[in-house]
């Protein structure tokens, strides 16, 4: 992502993105650049018009995302925890009569 957002910064400062600025702007923010990463990213950005992928990005409409089931284990703790609350007194103390005989 940080690839992504050294090219962003380029183009909002108004400079090319190859590939040398590129490892520049990762460089100074202490990231150590990967060659084939910075190739890939100015090949693949090659011919695009920044600015109007920003403006597309911007008006397409957010796809809501399903809701996430419940993970297994937080749903047996879950289930634990009203099983608990569900148990009266007197069935509590009924299970504690039958250990002592």
């Amino acid at each position: 992502m940080e690839y992504v957002y050294a090219a962003m910064l380029l183009h909002k400062a108004g400079k090319q993105v190859t590939e040398d600025a590129v490892k520049k702007v990762l460089e100074s923010a202490g990231v150590k650049p990967d060659d084939a990463r910075v190739k890939a990213l100015v090949a693949a950005l090659e011919g695009v018009d920044i600015e109007e992928a920003i403006k597309e990005a911007a008006t397409t409409p957010a796809v809501a995302s399903p809701p996430v089931a419940q993970a297994p284990a937080a749903q047996a703790r879950e289930e634990k925890k009203a099983a608990k609350e569900e148990k009266k007194p007197e069935e509590a103390a009924a299970g504690l009569g039958s250990l002592f005989g």
